[in-house]
Order: C-alpha cells, then sequence, then structure tokens
C-alpha cells in the first residue's frame, strides 16, 4: 500500500510538472519572451520555492529552448564568429561569477532584487515601440563593433544574478548602441544566453538549488507547446498582447514583494 501511494504522488507530481511546463511554453511563445519571466513567479507564489530555487529549476526550462533558438537563428542570420565567441565567452564567464554570489545571498534579498527587475522589464516593454532598423545593406553602427562582446558582461550578469533577462539587455543595446539589424541582434543575444543559461544552471546546480524532478518534466512539455503559443501570437494584436503582458510583469513584481508580509501577517493574526 506504501509503494502504491508513493507511486501515485509520484504520478501526480509528474502530471503537475508537465502540465506547468506546457502552459509555460505555450505562454512563452504567445508574448514572445524567455519562460523564465513567468516560471520564476509562478515557481515562488503557486509552489512555495524559495527564489533562488525557483530561479534555478526555471533554468531547466530554459537551457534546451534557448539551445534549439540559437542553433535556429544562426542557420537563419548566422553571426561572425568571431562575434560569437567573444560575446559568448564573457556573458558566461560573467554569468559564473554573478550566479556563485546570488546561490550565496537570502532568498528574501534576490526575491526582493528579481521583483525589481521584473517591475523594470514590465515598465520597458510598456512604454517599448517597435524598433527602427535597416532593411537592408550593412548595419550602421554608433559604436565600434570591437564592443560588442562587452554587451556579454551585461547580459552575463542578468543570466547569473536573476536566471532571466540577457537577451532582454543585450537585443536593445545591439540595436541601439551599434545599428545592428533586429535580426543579426537576436542571433547575437543567443549566442550570449544559449551557453550562459548552461553556465547559471550548473553553477546553480552545484549549489544545489535545482529541483529536477519540478525541472525536467517542465522542460519537456515545453518545448512541445512553444510554437502553438508562437502561432496564436500572430493573430493577436502584437499593440494589445504586449501592452496586457507588460502589466501582468509589473503586477506580479508587486505581488511578489508583498506576498511574505501578508503571509506573515496572516500568520501572526490568528
Amino acid at each position: 500500500m506504501f509503494a502504491v501511494d508513493v507511486w501515485m504522488a509520484s504520478a501526480w507530481h509528474w502530471m503537475v510538472a508537465l502540465g506547468t511546463g506546457a502552459a509555460l511554453g505555450f505562454f512563452g511563445g504567445v508574448f514572445g519572451i524567455g519562460g523564465g519571466v513567468i516560471a520564476i513567479p509562478l515557481l515562488v507564489l503557486a509552489y512555495g520555492m524559495d527564489q533562488p530555487l525557483a530561479q534555478g529549476t526555471a533554468l531547466v526550462m530554459m537551457v534546451p529552448n534557448l539551445l534549439i533558438a540559437w542553433w535556429r537563428y544562426h542557420r537563419i542570420t548566422p553571426a561572425p564568429w568571431p562575434r560569437v565567441l567573444g560575446i559568448g565567452a564573457l556573458g558566461t564567464l560573467t554569468t559564473w561569477f554573478m550566479a556563485r554570489w546570488a546561490t550565496a545571498l537570502p532568498p528574501d534579498t534576490l526575491r526582493l532584487m528579481f521583483c525589481a527587475f521584473l517591475a523594470w522589464v514590465g515598465w520597458s516593454m510598456w512604454r517599448a515601440q517597435r524598433p527602427v532598423t535597416p532593411a537592408q545593406g550593412e548595419p550602421i553602427g554608433r559604436l565600434n563593433p570591437r564592443y560588442i562582446p562587452l554587451v556579454g558582461v551585461l547580459g552575463g550578469s542578468s543570466m547569473g544574478l536573476m536566471g532571466i533577462g540577457g537577451g532582454l539587455l543585450a537585443t536593445p543595446l545591439l540595436t541601439g548602441w551599434f545599428g545592428l539589424r533586429q535580426a543579426m541582434a537576436q542571433s547575437l543575444a543567443l549566442a550570449l544566453v544559449a551557453p550562459s543559461a548552461v553556465m547559471a544552471l550548473g553553477t546553480y546546480a552545484q549549489a544545489h538549488r535545482v529541483d529536477w524532478q519540478m525541472g525536467l518534466p517542465m522542460a519537456l512539455a515545453g518545448t512541445l507547446t512553444v510554437s502553438s503559443g508562437v502561432a496564436l501570437a500572430t493573430r493577436l494584436p502584437e499593440r494589445t498582447l504586449r501592452r496586457n503582458f507588460a502589466l501582468m510583469l509589473m503586477g506580479t513584481s508587486v505581488w511578489m514583494a508583498v506576498w511574505p508580509w501578508l503571509q506573515r501577517a496572516l500568520t501572526l493574526g490568528r
């Protein structure tokens, strides 16, 4: 009887994780943004994980999606290998340093930092306009392209500390500071984020900040539903979609920030 109960509990756990991963992959595709932005708040608020564990577990889902995306993007819009290796190496090294620091921070401190970052992402999406980039010809650089690998330091810092945001930071920097076309900027951003996510996952796992039983089925299910989300996104008004998502991010950041204090207040009031 005990063995049956254990099997049923394990099966239920996998079903919940698969359903969660499928939903995260779908909505990540709909909103055109990394699944970690949705996954980390969900793991904290709905599953009661502390911030470092939620970030490490979300990386399990993100890594395969990012690697596949980078491979596909590089085939369509190949970036020069010196830039790919430069931005990837600096981003990965920075990720390692920042992830080691993040796993040593008090969970409440890391959670508040993540809330602030989430609010900034939401506000940026609310205000953002579609970038205007050259349709043809070579990109018009504003800064010397030799400094492009330095973008890896900023993107790697975000990946290591927050578990998300490398591409959110890198893409606008590459288009705004260096004048790269959007497709090339996204290709280089993925060259930064994909290896950085692998490094971040390894560092969080070494610090025992990953729930593999939750993360692996989420990763499997997410890869199966992200394409459906993308297909739906193409039929929805982009401006309305992004504004609603931005509001959701800003609201979630506030909820994540105040929820622990609400819990404590409710507990003391009993």
